[in-house]
């Protein structure tokens, strides 16, 4: 499964950019998109959640490799600090190490699970992909982290949401296997932009009602007019620039985008669950990493979401392990079902 996180339509918008201050970033936003095309052709098959029988692990610590892929696109590269040794000085190189880290711990001090794969994978990432390369993917086995052009992006390994966005498709890759195709792959998308925002939350400490709720932010130069890449809490407001355009999420259903590009519009819609999960959180309060957390990490490897999972679907599967966690009763039940109301979801 290959999983980015700048959205194909970004990618054409600055691709199509024909005035010659931003000829380089035109340049390489069509890298970038023909990579997507090349490798999502490839590896278009859904791929399979973990065997029936096998058996998470008790957490053990993180297995961290960093390597330099030395502007070329031949992974995974040279290896430049393994897990226990100190900082290389390459800001890129520590930031991935160190991001790794803290969505490791995450997941095992707030889930109990055992890495991506639950079961103590290594954690490999790769530095300084391409030339100028304007996105960070999972590719199914590892990180992969570009440098950005310098104009529009900078590098990658800035934001910890983008390395625990992609972390979290591994996570999805081996749990419910959700393809990445509508509303699956959007609700792929948002598993991965709230165990994100949660990695940020947890490593700062941060309450739900003092987080931004941003995705990507710090990604963008001060040329932007931006603040991140989305926004959990106001869908379709992250940015508004006259390179990029608008920020073209929803935020309920009357808004659904039906398009058979990006996937069938996995990075656009994906800003209804994620809303409905900020609804979530915003009525709860407190530690979003916690009782919101549990109830969407339950949902997600509990066994009940098919591969083609709808927006219904995984309402009522967040809803159910609501119910099951919390009772019928419950305020986290009520504040669910409220949620998914809100963004006019059936459950």
């Amino acid at each position: 499964m290959y999983c980015s996180i700048v959205p194909p339509y970004m990618l054409r918008r600055l691709a199509a950019r024909d005035e010659p201050r931003l000829s380089a970033v035109a340049r390489a936003a069509k890298e970038a998109l023909a990579h997507v095309r090349t490798v999502q052709a490839s590896r278009a098959l859904p791929t399979a959640a973990v065997p029936p029988g096998l058996r998470e692990t008790a957490p053990g610590p993180a297995e961290r490799t960093i390597y330099d892929a030395q502007s070329t696109e031949s992974l995974p590269g040279k290896v430049v600090r393994k897990e226990g040794e100190p900082v290389t000085g390459d800001p890129s190189a520590d930031e991935a190490y160190d991001g790794l880290g803290h969505t490791h711990r995450l997941y095992a001090e707030a889930f109990g699970r055992d890495s991506v794969d639950g079961r103590g994978l290594a954690l490999d990432a790769s530095v300084h992909f391409g030339k100028l390369y304007d996105n960070a993917f999972w590719d199914g086995r590892q990180m992969v982290f570009g440098d950005g052009d310098g104009e529009i992006f900078q590098r990658f390994t800035r934001s910890l949401s983008v390395i625990g966005h992609e972390l979290t498709h591994g996570v999805t890759q081996y749990s419910a296997g959700l393809a990445y195709r509508n509303q699956a792959g959007a609700i792929n998308e948002s598993l991965s932009d709230v165990f994100g925002a949660l990695v940020e939350q947890f490593v700062r400490q941060q309450p739900a009602s003092q987080a931004s709720w941003l995705i990507g932010e710090g990604l963008f130069t001060d040329q932007v007019q931006g603040a991140a890449l989305r926004s959990m809490k106001a869908p379709g407001t992250a940015y508004d620039d006259d390179v990029l355009g608008k920020d073209p999420q929803p935020d309920t259903m009357d808004s659904y985008v039906r398009t058979s590009a990006d996937n069938g519009g996995v990075h656009i819609n994906s800003g209804i669950p994620n809303r409905a999960f900020f609804l979530v959180c915003s009525a709860l309060g407190g530690n979003a990493w916690e009782t919101p957390g549990r109830i969407w990490y339950d949902a997600l490897t509990g066994g009940s979401l098919p591969a083609s999972a709808t927006f219904s679907r995984f309402a009522k599967a967040t809803a159910g392990s609501a119910k099951e966690l919390h009772g019928a009763q419950s305020p986290e039940h009520d504040a669910v079902r409220e949620a998914w109301d809100t963004v006019k979801v059936r459950l």
